[in-house]
């Protein structure tokens, strides 16, 4: 049995985590941080780290990026591993997080979605195939609440591109304050808000007179839930270290 820990557990994510979670009977919550304490009655909720009295193998982590350097001082000095699929981070948290995965086990991921990661590899593959004969761009559409931009799910495809490319390329995310032709070796990356859009990537590879395009839509914000449950599952036990979705699909 793995016991977990919600961060945010109040929230929109950290809800529908705590109902993935009672559909299985591998794991369980035992407490959850929030700064809304009401809502549940099968565990309590600590208005912060420093308040929590219950001890737990793994936390996963759908809070606030603010909330960061508190959950990591929690999770070294309890040796807690930790699943963080929280976006919006700057460079320097990520290499906070980093840096913590050093003392204890830490999967870190800018999407949980098995298909959007399905999506990164297949995105690999194409640039590789096609190499620098086609033009990149990324299209993401969300929800109108959503506050960073581009997604850190967008951000992550691009890395990942623009690494098996050797790091050749650069992010361009506004166009309207130049003008000039398209260089050849940015990767475009464009952002669309409105609704109650859960979440969709697309993939353009544009080049002289055909195009493939790479896309994922998520239905619901279940599927995020799902795959971060899993990975706390899988973390249990590891050794410290920085995790993600290859490992566990490697699994």
């Amino acid at each position: 049995m793995v016991n977990i820990i919600i961060s945010g557990a109040n929230g929109k994510m950290g809800r529908v985590v705590n109902n993935c979670i009672d559909n299985r009977n591998d794991c369980k919550v035992v407490a959850g941080v929030d700064i809304n304490t009401e809502g549940y009655s099968d565990f309590e909720i600590f208005p912060n780290w420093k308040e929590l009295s219950q001890k737990a193998d793994v936390i996963i982590d759908f809070s606030n990026p603010s909330t960061l350097d508190s959950l990591l001082e929690y999770a070294i000095n309890t040796k807690t591993a930790a699943v963080i699929a929280t976006t919006g981070f700057t460079d320097e948290q990520v290499a906070k997080i980093k840096e913590a995965s050093k003392e204890i086990p830490i999967f870190f991921s800018f999407n949980m979605s098995l298909g959007v990661n399905l999506l990164v590899n297949l995105a690999k593959k194409a640039a590789l195939v096609l190499g620098e004969q086609f033009d990149i761009e990324i299209i993401e559409k969300h929800h109108n609440q959503k506050i960073d931009a581009p997604s850190g799910t967008a951000l992550m495809i691009a890395d990942a591109i623009n690494e098996t490319l050797n790091n050749t390329k650069q992010y361009k995310y506004d166009r309207h304050s130049q003008r000039q032709k398209r260089d050849k070796n940015e990767i475009g990356m464009h952002a669309v808000r409105g609704g109650t859009i859960v979440g969709e990537h697309e993939v353009i590879f544009a080049g002289r007179d055909e195009v493939i395009t790479l896309a994922h839509k998520a239905a619901s914000k279940e599927i995020f839930a799902v795959g971060a449950v899993n990975a706390a599952v899988f973390l249990k036990g590891k050794s410290s270290g920085l995790y993600d979705m290859n490992g566990l699909l490697d699994e």
